[in-house]
């Protein structure tokens, strides 16, 4: 295995507490146990609340791969009992609970896309049901006797929900329990996890003192943000990158993220080392690197993980013949189109006008252009096979994508 002072500036990358004292804590622990010069068991636990994934969830798994690519043992948890419950740390509102049948349809999706970035070879898969489903009633009342209703309400979101009057579900309290729980059954050195799940992860250690084991190291990274460069990427909200997004799109995406985003997404779902890292915030900071080129690096790189190498490379061929050999900006919001639609209630229902009467006038008044085309009737429909440019005016784009690409992909 590398010296213990090769492997912290990886393992630590990107690594976020909000606490410097709980990160000096975990850092101190990390560095010690890995001076044992053994492998570590590492593990991230993930509920499957959606059919497929977005980069947002890849940033756990992108540090699994770098413990295991340094030699330790990584622990890929299925959440097919914690999902039936659904984790509250990132919600103001409980979850919505869900079926065995439909937890377990989504887990296996979940597993084809991690392969993407986890080696399958190397990867300890483990589903949270093995134990979890066999805990009898006095067992769960047992786990909950080593906590308050205080320590529970005093999580922030939690706390809100409390003030405002708005329920706060029994059913809420018992997931750090099963959450902690889970490390105690796999007796695991080091849990990965968001900052918004700190607490779920603490409950693990306290509870494999507990169980008489050594508390578990907790490393939580920062919520991504989506393309908006401010909002957690999420679907709900169509500022996500989806891992299985078709090369073209998801490149195009990555080049629509504003410049203030792009270090973030560097540090946390690329392969770029830390040097590599410094060396372009350094190139951005001195003018050395233009963030366009930095931009399209960094578009490459995510393609190249999910799609491979020849993919990345047809995408940005692609986004260089529509994007910047027509002038335009490589910045533009994204409409979906449901099907070939009337060019004036594109114009509307994308912003790029604000009533229907201003969008008729627009295309009288030859203002409007479809992928450089100048639209000559009020009549005309739009048609997207994959995508498309919609231009009113000098300075208004829209690129349109079709809604069923996005839909399957």
């Amino acid at each position: 295995m590398k010296p213990v002072d090769d492997q912290m500036p990886i393992l630590m990358q990107g690594v976020e507490f909000g606490d410097p004292q709980t990160q000096e804590t975990m850092e101190a622990a990390l560095r010690e146990r890995l001076a044992e010069g053994r492998p570590l068991r590492v593990y991230c636990g993930y509920d499957p609340t959606s059919p497929d994934l977005h980069l947002g969830h890849t940033i756990t798994m992108r540090k699994l791969r770098q413990f295991q690519d340094l030699g330790h043992d990584a622990i890929f948890l299925i959440g097919d009992f914690t999902g039936l419950v659904g984790d509250p740390s990132d919600r103001e509102s409980a979850r919505r609970q869900q079926t065995p049948e439909q937890v377990a349809e989504k887990a296996e999706t979940y597993l084809q896309q991690a392969f993407k970035i986890l080696d399958p070879d190397k990867t300890i898969v483990r589903r949270n049901s093995e134990w979890l489903s066999k805990l009898s009633f006095i067992d769960v009342i047992e786990l909950a006797s080593h906590f308050t209703v205080q320590q529970f309400l005093a999580r922030e979101n939690f706390s809100r929900r409390y003030d405002k009057g708005d329920p706060v579900w029994l059913h809420e309290f018992l997931y750090a329990l099963m959450q902690g729980r889970d490390a105690a059954a796999m007796e695991t050195d080091v849990q990965l996890g968001g900052t918004d799940q700190l607490f779920n992860l603490l409950v693990g250690r306290k509870l494999q003192e507990i169980f008489g084991q050594r508390p578990q190291i907790c490393l939580t990274f920062p919520i991504l943000v989506g393309t908006d460069g401010y909002l957690r990427m999420s679907k709900s909200t169509g500022n996500y990158i989806g891992i299985d997004e078709p090369a073209e799109e998801m490149y195009g995406k990555v080049m629509s993220l504003p410049d203030h985003a792009m270090l973030d997404y560097y540090t946390l779902v690329t392969r770029f080392t830390p040097d590599q890292i410094a060396s372009i915030n350094q190139g951005l900071g001195d003018g050395s690197l233009h963030p366009r080129d930095v931009k399209m690096q960094l578009a490459r790189e995510i393609v190249s993980i999910f799609h491979g190498d020849e993919a990345a490379s047809e995408a940005e061929h692609h986004f260089r013949t529509v994007f910047q050999e027509r002038e335009l900006p490589p910045e533009m919001p994204i409409y979906a189109l449901e099907g070939p639609t009337n060019v004036v209630e594109v114009i509307t229902a994308s912003g790029l006008a604000k009533s229907k009467s201003e969008a008729r006038r627009l295309i009288q008044q030859g203002g409007v252009r479809l992928n450089g085309e100048k639209v000559e009737s009020i009549e005309a429909v739009v048609t997207v096979e994959k995508e498309a440019v919609l231009q009113v005016g000098k300075r208004k784009f829209t690129r349109l994508v079709a809604a069923s690409a996005r839909e399957g992909s």
